[in-house]
């Protein structure tokens, strides 16, 4: 039996969560805007994962000057201002004018979220013991159900009311008592490594180690499988499948839902049982679920939220034993700098397969899209891919797929 974690550590997860959810809110929301955004600037598909890319790209730079400073400063500091740097720029989004703007402001959104959600992810590993870190990893992770229960379905509802600058006013206004509850409630976290050291000298320390670019090619292969899916699914569903914009909460509700319902069980099973086996347990369902989800035709609206509920639940629930299995296998010395890299080539893997989608993709006379279906093949051999690569991280660490402490 292990120790339950202490209320103190609960809160600690809970903050991270809400932070965590609204980054990714700020993130999925524009995948069902697609529709409108294309309609309203009179975007072409290519166009249109411009905007989505913008934010993973912009992500990912920062990242890679953010691994020079994470393992230098105290984290709870630095949450706090690339908190308040994500909150304006999302409230720059809700105001932009035009397509331009837009884009302006989802760079600036994407350079603050995404070294937030790195400080996030190496501050779970800070505060949770290895013997409880699945189960931490998973409720922090359980922002995306979340956000897709609660957080898309409205940002919809609020679009279809308001307009689509409506869900950016949304997310800036949660980010205000978010701020607050970092203040209040998150650690100061030291740096493991001496101040006095050059962050050039601690960035090669860091990119020298073997074991760190297995890391990074399991992560860039994780999320190239739905990366390359995900931004164009809700304007597919409504031109080529004729589910109604008005339906389209239901869809994310209920794979928000189920998802959200499923992620303690494989954050369970991920403390339990080795990474790698859960990873590839549930990555089968799901890369057929992606298969479906690309090559659907007219559907009624019961057979479809089935398809995509199973895509939303592989998809999401690879990515505990996935993130699991990575953070296990670096040394606490190396892990604020790790995170912030893993996290943009997350960013820049997650990119590059939009735009990848984006150009495979086109529109027809009649306004279906076209070119689905081989994103979905694409995605295929990104599943492949994910599973050749973290059997190899495995090899390399073994200690990272099961409870241990880094040899």
């Amino acid at each position: 039996m292990t120790a339950k974690p202490a209320r103190s550590e609960r809160t600690i997860l809970l903050t991270l969560a809400a932070v965590q959810f609204t980054h990714i809110l700020d993130y999925m929301i524009m995948m069902p805007l697609g529709g409108g955004l294309m309609r309203q600037f009179n975007l072409a598909p290519a166009q249109f994962s411009h905007l989505v890319a913008a934010y993973g790209g912009s992500a990912a730079l920062a990242g890679l000057f953010g691994g020079l400073f994470l393992d230098r400063v105290d984290r709870k500091r630095a949450l706090i201002a690339l908190y308040l740097g994500f909150a304006l720029a999302t409230l720059a989004c809700a105001l932009a004018p035009t397509h331009h703007a837009l884009l302006a402001a989802r760079v600036a959104a994407g350079v603050c979220g995404g070294l937030a959600g790195a400080v996030v992810v190496a501050m779970v590993g800070d505060v949770v013991p290895p013997e409880r870190r699945g189960r931490g990893m998973a409720f922090v992770m359980s922002a995306f159900p979340v956000a897709s229960i609660a957080g898309v379905p409205l940002g919809i509802t609020l679009t279809n009311q308001f307009g689509w600058h409506a869900p950016f006013f949304l997310i800036a206004t949660l980010s205000v008592p978010i701020v607050f509850a970092i203040g209040r409630f998150l650690p100061h976290t030291l740096p493991a490594t001496s101040s006095a050291r050059s962050p050039f000298v601690q960035m090669h320390e860091l990119l020298s180690e073997p074991i760190h670019w297995r890391s990074f090619a399991v992560t860039a292969a994780l999320v190239a499988a739905g990366g390359c899916i995900i931004p164009f699914m809700a304007p597919s569903l409504v031109a080529n499948v004729g589910v109604s914009d008005a339906r389209l909460p239901w869809v994310y509700f209920f794979g928000g839902l189920a998802t959200f319902a499923t992620t303690p069980l494989i954050g369970r099973l991920t403390d339990r049982h080795d990474k790698f086996h859960v990873l590839a347990a549930l990555s089968l369902p799901a890369a057929a679920a992606a298969l479906l989800v690309t090559h659907l035709a007219p559907s009624p609206l019961p057979l479809v939220l089935v398809i995509t509920t199973l895509f939303f639940v592989g998809m999401s629930g690879r990515f505990g034993p996935a993130s699991t299995l990575v953070a296990n296998a670096i040394e606490p010395r190396f892990r604020g700098g790790f995170m912030s890299l893993n996290s943009a080539v997350q960013q820049g893997g997650s990119a590059l397969a939009n735009l990848l989608g984006g150009l495979l993709i086109a529109r027809d006379a009649a306004g279906r899209l076209t070119g689905y279906g081989r994103v979905g093949w694409v995605s295929v051999l990104a599943f492949v891919l994910t599973l050749i690569l973290a059997h190899r991280l495995r090899a390399a660490a073994p200690h990272a797929a099961r409870n241990l402490a880094p040899a």
